[in-house]
């Protein structure tokens, strides 16, 4: 059994400490929001936040995670930042068929964590892990703008 802190709760996972972030997010805790899209860290969609940071869970052993907090897409509504990344999405209707999203929501969140004003070359390195295959990068830009702008005004 390994104690994972994932979204502000400890929960104890019954999996070998080389077991994914992803794996143990969605075969043994049933978190399906964080997504597996190829299961080498290139594409983006199973992005969640360890201590804050986005990091690529399909690669990332639970071992690795050990007395750190995950950040699943699942709290993003819960979360000021979050919830103005997700409302932002819908305002610029950014998701197609929305597999990537979640991924991008939270690579989204972690860039106006650090950057409350990103500029187009700002959210390009910070996205550029993140594939939409559908690519509505600038619907993507624009809604990492809008949240940005209600961000402020929340301030």
């Amino acid at each position: 059994m390994v104690t994972l802190n994932i979204n502000g709760r400890d929960l104890q996972v019954d999996a070998d400490p080389s077991t994914p972030i992803l794996w143990a997010l969605r075969d043994n805790l049933n978190m399906t929001g964080t997504k597996f899209g190829c299961g080498a860290a290139l594409c983006g969609a199973c992005t969640v936040h360890l201590d804050g940071a986005p990091i690529r869970s399909c690669i990332t052993p639970i071992s690795a995670a050990q007395g750190q907090k995950i950040t699943t897409i699942e709290a993003m509504e819960n979360d000021k930042v979050g919830k103005a990344v997700q409302d932002a999405w819908v305002k610029h209707d950014v998701p197609q068929c929305g597999y990537c999203q979640s991924g991008q929501v939270m690579s989204a969140t972690a860039l106006l964590r650090t950057n409350k004003r990103p500029s187009d070359a700002d959210i390009d390195n910070a996205m550029s892990g993140n594939i939409c295959r559908c690519g509505t990068y600038q619907r993507i830009r624009a809604a990492i703008k809008d949240a940005a702008q209600t961000l402020t005004s929340l301030a």
